[in-house]
């Protein structure tokens, strides 16, 4: 976890081949009460541990504590080999989470904050992985968790992984101080997936045309969507317990599952 680093090997001034910490999206995790959370969910969990963005290590070194296998990855060439002096029992990597092959069991990192959208995209799109804890801007981990209602990337993604709030952190408790407060989301991969695999390109699709689509509320979007006329669309949203003014950001994981088997099936018996 990025965390502003006095040790001897660090120089502030360094600079990265990738630029600056501004240019790299740092802003470091300086509040030990978080950072002891994190680690405390992570400990829940099991298998090899993946950490995105070591920065100087404040999260590191407590999940080296552990006794686990350890791989820390971070972008800045300077933080990697600071890392290496510091804690050579573990491995660190000079590498890209936009490229790192993200395959061991255990995710987690303080996600640089302009990243978060295509990381979590290239996560939610890989197999290899079965949790993940996330320290995200605020509002990308209260959205990923459903709470006020799903994204379209939520919705995508819930028949495969289910997400949780771990909770808020203050601006504050980062150096640089960034403009808004972070959240912590875990994500762990569902051991009994709500779709078949097999179906996931044309339920993106689906989910896609539903929050894309036009019409007042959900009976008039999947009337067009799926091409229904307004009574069944209206019997199909029912027999899911689905109110007739609901919006697709309303529709639970198991709702969205249910309204896939629905539209699918009559597309084979079409």
């Amino acid at each position: 976890m990025r965390n502003r680093s006095t040790h001897p090997s660090f120089r502030p001034g360094s600079r990265s081949v990738h630029g600056g910490r501004h240019e790299l999206g740092q802003n470091f995790l300086i509040h030990r009460p978080t950072i002891r959370g994190i680690v405390d969910l992570v400990a829940a969990t099991e298998g090899p541990i993946l950490e995105i963005g070591a920065g100087d290590g404040a999260l590191t070194e407590p999940l080296a504590s552990l006794g686990r296998d350890l791989t820390a990855i971070d972008i800045d060439e300077h933080r990697v080999r600071m890392l290496r002096q510091r804690l050579p029992e573990i491995r660190v990597e000079r590498a890209d989470a936009l490229r790192h092959p993200l395959d061991r069991p255990v995710l987690v990192g303080n996600v640089p904050y302009h990243l978060t959208t295509p990381i979590l995209r290239r996560m939610l799109a890989r197999s290899g992985w079965h949790h993940a804890i996330l320290l995200t801007q605020w509002e990308v981990a209260r959205k990923r968790a459903g709470v006020g209602g799903a994204t379209m990337m939520t919705a995508q993604s819930a028949p495969w992984f289910e997400f949780a709030l771990h909770g808020r952190v203050s601006a504050r408790h980062f150096r640089p101080m960034p403009s808004v407060d972070g959240g912590i989301l875990g994500i762990t991969r569902r051991a009994s997936p709500l779709v078949d695999a097999r179906d996931r390109g044309r339920y993106d699709r689906f989910v896609r045309d539903m929050f894309t689509g036009a019409g007042g509320d959900l009976t008039a979007i999947l009337q067009r969507s799926a091409k229904l006329s307004r009574r069944t669309a209206r019997m199909v949203l029912h027999g899911l317990g689905v109110a007739d003014n609901a919006l697709p950001r309303d529709l639970r994981p198991g709702q969205w599952a249910a309204l896939w088997g629905e539209v699918s099936g009559r597309d084979h018996c079409g």
